[in-house]
């Protein structure tokens, strides 16, 4: 009997493939975190002066966010098109994520974080000078300023990956639960500043004052962060290369079940969701027919709202399973988009954005926080830069598609449809619901290397790594399961094919063969890419074999030309 050698692919020939983390029973009772001691106080993190720095620079560069996307899109909003026009500002700010969003991630993994905050910073300040200068003179066309507002989208494709990973640094793993719901509060803080202030500067200045705040909240980010010097970290392991990097990212999250149902929740809520602030500028001049201050007071309603229901938030997650959460904020949310635009009154408008604010910031930071628990140190950056192209990328996608359908139907269709997507949405967690992560160690653990009698170059490769089990008849069936786990341990801790074979001339053992790019990442499977989760699957497999297994490393020979 032989199970065929196949590349990275998603299904065994043996068994039904299980998740990382999977237990018997259900999962629509997955708790909000798989750490109890993550319900730490809301506010607990800002007594870490580092953390409280970093944070408020970064509320303050949100704060410059809110208000270039605000000055972007009134500038649009006479232009022909408008509908189309103004809906692209967000796409154009979040498709760099769609298109490269992973390229950050590799590079927060590669290189020091700090300093490559200081870069992007930096860059962006400058970029945000040049779009203020045109701006005042009177020489930004759509195109050009759907131009600039794609080139800030990029830096932040790089920057906000970079200090999401630092997060785990700054704060305990008890307080990172916390530290997400902040920096939601952050962003809903300043969606409630920000656009109020960006719109009282357009009636009196004009758009170019917001440009030029937006510039130094850019350079006030990149001098806190430039102030910080934390203890130099050292590394016996040289650096990844970027290709091999980046690989290795995509390898983890493809063979992660637990990250790729956060991702399709994440982008089930999202898509529609998107319609709601893609749409607004339109509802605020359409049917309230309020200018710039009333479009910013209807953005500081959503903020507030966040703000007010982060107060309430650690109760929640405390009572309501993270599933349960999801449900109730996704029909909060359609509920509000329907009565936002079926009735057309400022008051109504204000009142019910208050828990659509709430509901957004629930579900994201919540989603956010399970992604850094879960993820190994090694790959955190590249594993939140993916969530981040799907967080991004779901909001772009949805505003082109809304855009779309308000052009020739008007804003009211798109609303009902989006809620009704959103319902049906919310509907699909009885059949993909988030997976149980409870029990699961997140550790990183180290096991020993191996030795070898040929000399090996760090780059040399691929690596053929043969395991033989000796499996009695009784533990078969344990074995095989066992090994579902195994592989795809080994497929996201850095193999690009794996196989398991029956000896046909010894019918109770069986080989496992993976094959590695090159000695140097093999030996960072052993270092530094297994969990404790991923430790416990190895050992149990090696456990079922009498007696123990041999391990054996096949390395690539070069023939003579």
């Amino acid at each position: 009997m032989m199970i065929e050698l196949h590349p990275s692919s998603e299904r065994s020939p043996l068994v039904a493939p299980r998740p990382e983390g999977y237990c018997v029973g259900s999962v629509s009772d997955v708790p909000t975190t798989s750490d109890p001691a993550t319900h730490a106080s809301t506010w607990s993190p800002l007594r870490i002066g580092v953390f409280r720095a970093i944070w408020l620079a970064v509320l303050v560069s949100n704060i410059g966010l809110w208000m270039q996307t605000v000055g972007a899109q009134w500038l649009l909003v006479d232009q022909p098109h408008a509908s189309v026009l103004v809906a692209l500002v967000q796409t154009a700010d979040m498709l760099p994520d769609v298109i490269f969003g992973v390229v950050g991630g590799v590079l927060a993994d590669m290189f020091d974080r700090r300093r490559l905050l200081m870069a992007v910073q930096t860059f962006m300040a400058v970029t945000a000078v040049a779009l203020t200068v045109l701006t005042f003179a009177g020489q930004m066309p759509p195109a050009l300023l759907l131009t600039f507002t794609f080139v800030l989208g990029s830096g932040s494709v790089i920057s906000l990956p970079a200090y999401q990973s630092l997060i785990p640094n700054l704060v305990p793993r008890n307080q990172i639960a916390a530290a997400s719901t902040l920096g939601s509060i952050s962003v809903n803080v300043a969606r409630a500043i920000g656009p109020a202030i960006a719109g009282l500067l357009i009636a009196r200045i004009g758009v170019g004052a917001v440009f030029a705040i937006n510039a130094a909240a850019f350079l006030t980010y990149a001098i806190v962060v430039a102030a910080w010097h934390p203890d130099a970290q050292t590394s016996t392991q040289l650096p990844e290369r970027f290709v091999s990097a980046l690989r290795a990212g995509g390898r983890y999250v493809r063979y992660a079940p637990v990250i790729r149902r956060m991702l399709l929740r994440t982008a089930l809520f999202l898509v529609p969701g998107s319609a709601l602030w893609a749409l607004l500028p339109l509802v605020a001049t359409q049917r309230l027919h309020m200018n710039a201050s009333g479009y910013g007071l209807l953005l500081g309603a959503l903020g507030v709202g966040a703000v007010a229901g982060s107060f309430l938030l650690g109760q929640l997650r405390k009572r309501l399973t993270l599933n349960r959460l999801l449900v109730a904020a996704s029909l909060v949310y359609a509920v509000v988009m329907v009565v936002a635009v079926v009735v057309p009154n400022i008051v109504v408008a204000v009142v019910v954005l208050l828990p659509a604010g709430f509901a957004w910031m629930a579900v994201l930071s919540t989603m956010n926080a399970s992604v850094q628990l879960f993820l190994p140190e090694w790959v955190r950056a590249r594993g939140l830069s993916v969530y981040l192209t799907v967080l991004f990328g779901s909001q772009a996608i949805g505003a082109v598609l809304w855009g779309v359908i308000a052009a020739p139907r008007g804003v009211l269709p798109a609303f009902l449809i989006a809620a009704a997507l959103m319902i049906v949405g919310a509907a699909t967690t009885r059949i993909w619901p988030l997976i149980d992560t409870a029990g699961m160690d997140r550790r990183t653990v180290a096991r020993s290397e191996p030795q070898l009698a040929v000399p090996t170059e760090a780059d040399q490769g691929p690596i053929v790594v043969r395991v033989t089990y000796t499996i009695s008849l009784d533990r078969e069936v344990a074995f095989l399961e066992a090994m579902v786990r195994v592989r795809l341990s080994r497929l996201r801790t850095g193999a690009t094919q794996w196989g398991l074979f029956r000896d046909g001339e010894t019918p109770l053992e069986f080989v496992e063969l993976f094959v590695v790019a090159s000695w140097d990442e093999h030996l960072r499977q052993h270092s530094d890419r297994l969990t404790g989760t991923d430790a416990e699957y190895l050992d149990y497999a090696r456990s079922l074999s009498d007696p123990e297994p041999t391990t054996s490393h096949l390395i690539a020979a070069e023939l003579p030309d």
